[in-house]
């Protein structure tokens, strides 16, 4: 293991000596790029962090931290980072392992012994690359209430797996809530504590933090929602709900500049460690999904991308390394409602065109008509309102019935929907994933739609072009 005292000279020598600014032409179009689009979402605030070749050349905010006070947004601020936390959890179970308290391979039930049979396939690292099966625990949770380790677990217990551990990749919060559990029982202490002194001081993080709403926190931001086109306050989440391993940290830009120079390092963990942590799933079937420990493996351009977004309590995060290029790009905003990987596309197109995402509006050869005339069917069955769970191969918490309601009102007020024109078709893990471009009258949106082999959805999204 690297000595920390070392790691931290180093890494706040590296941060001195990195402070080359953008060139002016560069950071006028950045501002106007982050004005507009700021105004576009809606955001009151927004922290950017751009690090190129280890060089940092903008870390600043825009907007407010506190629209009640007006406090502008600085590189200070504190964001809560909502599920990039993950990859903050599984460096915490990875030096459980280090240490010898724990495999990857070890079953679930070696840590929950009043888990249910259906847990026995159940492994640590399918808890950390989403293949366990385990839904989400959210819409199961008075959020109001809080809740011990023991009772988190025993609301896990209950919850029926929607596959085979192993067998197929599903985003799962519940996961990530255990691992936080695993972590306080083989450490014998907080898992943000674990954080606290052996990830955040040694990469130089000097005011991450679990969150926290009664102590007193400089330069905290706060949070906000969108209510029928007027901001609103973040809802209060009880205190035990906002110290789970899914995602409940603070972080500035700042921070998340210093975890980005530990992660280039390959700091704190062995090099073992961290190969385990950026290896794609792995199913059961032999294919893999791109998702590692808390990091979606991506390529652009032909070249790796490494990222994870966040969303929790009125703020939304993106943390994404282009490993081709040498970029890495932080955008914390306090809106519930924003798109930080908008801001984090717009910010690399402008820094390296080849970075643009792909505009996807040429139609390509559709070969799987049926597949077509099923999408068109599954528009309309959507805007009646009879979209069912049964559709689905698994259903992410808090689709039905919100989101499906969301979606009916959606198509209603767009009106009747052109003939969906395909234009991309790739597979992911063991699914096809489908884009399509459907009109309604002027507007043009992108309609998501991923297939599991059995034919039932596993994924379904409408946004504008």
């Amino acid at each position: 293991m690297r000595s920390l005292v070392l790691l931290s000279a180093l890494l706040l020598a590296l941060s001195a000596s990195r402070a080359a600014a953008a060139p002016a032409p560069l950071r006028e179009r950045i501002d106007a790029f982050m004005r507009a689009e700021m105004e576009r979402q809606q955001v009151p605030g927004v922290g950017i962090g751009i690090v190129k070749n280890g060089k940092v050349v903008l870390a600043k905010g825009y907007g407010f931290a506190n629209l009640e006070h007006q406090v502008p947004t600085r590189p200070e601020t504190l964001f809560q980072a909502g599920s990039l936390g993950k990859q903050f959890t599984a460096m915490a179970v990875m030096l459980q392992v280090e240490a010898g308290k724990l495999q990857l391979t070890d079953p679930l039930t070696k840590f929950f012994p009043g888990a249910p049979a259906s847990w026995a396939g159940i492994t640590v690292c399918n808890l950390l690359n989403h293949t366990s099966g385990l839904p989400d625990l959210e819409g199961t949770l008075d959020y109001r209430k809080d809740y011990t380790d023991e009772d988190l677990a025993r609301f896990a217990y209950a919850l029926t797996l929607e596959f085979a551990p192993g067998s197929r990749w599903s985003y799962s919060n519940t996961g990530y809530v255990l691992l936080g559990i695993i972590v306080n029982r083989v450490s014998g202490t907080f898992y943000g504590d674990v954080l606290r002194g052996k990830v955040f001081k040694p990469a130089g993080m000097t005011t991450a933090r679990i969150i926290s709403e009664e102590d007193i926190i400089p330069h905290r931001a706060a949070g906000y929602r969108l209510v029928k086109e007027t901001l609103k306050n973040q809802e209060w989440v009880s205190p035990s709900l906002n110290t789970t391993a899914d995602g409940s940290m603070y972080v500035s830009v700042r921070d998340m500049i210093a975890w980005d120079a530990a992660v280039q390092a390959r700091a704190i963990l062995t090099p073992e460690s961290w190969k385990e942590i950026l290896t794609p799933a792995p199913l059961t079937s032999g294919a893999t999904y791109p998702y590692g420990f808390g990091w979606q493996l991506e390529e652009r351009a032909g070249k790796p991308l490494h990222q994870h977004t966040g969303s929790w309590q009125g703020f939304t995060s993106y943390f994404g390394r282009y490993l081709g290029e040498g970029l890495s790009l932080v955008v914390l905003t306090n809106s519930a409602m924003a798109s930080p990987s908008r801001f984090a596309q717009g910010l690399a197109a402008l820094i390296a065109p080849s970075l643009a995402p792909p505009a996807l509006t040429t139609p390509i050869e559709d070969r799987e008509p049926q597949i077509t005339a099923r999408v068109a069917a599954l528009l309309e069955k959507t805007r009646e309102g009879k979209l069912a769970p049964a559709d689905f191969a698994y259903v992410r918490a808090g689709f039905f019935p919100e989101g499906a309601k969301m979606y009916q009102a959606q198509l209603n007020t767009l009106g009747p929907a052109g003939q969906p024109v395909l234009v991309e078709r790739r597979t992911l893990g063991d699914d096809r994933v489908y884009t399509y471009l459907v009109t309604f009258g002027t507007k043009t949106f992108r309609l998501f739609v991923g297939l599991a082999p059995d034919d039932r959805l596993s994924a379904f999204g409408l946004r504008p072009q």
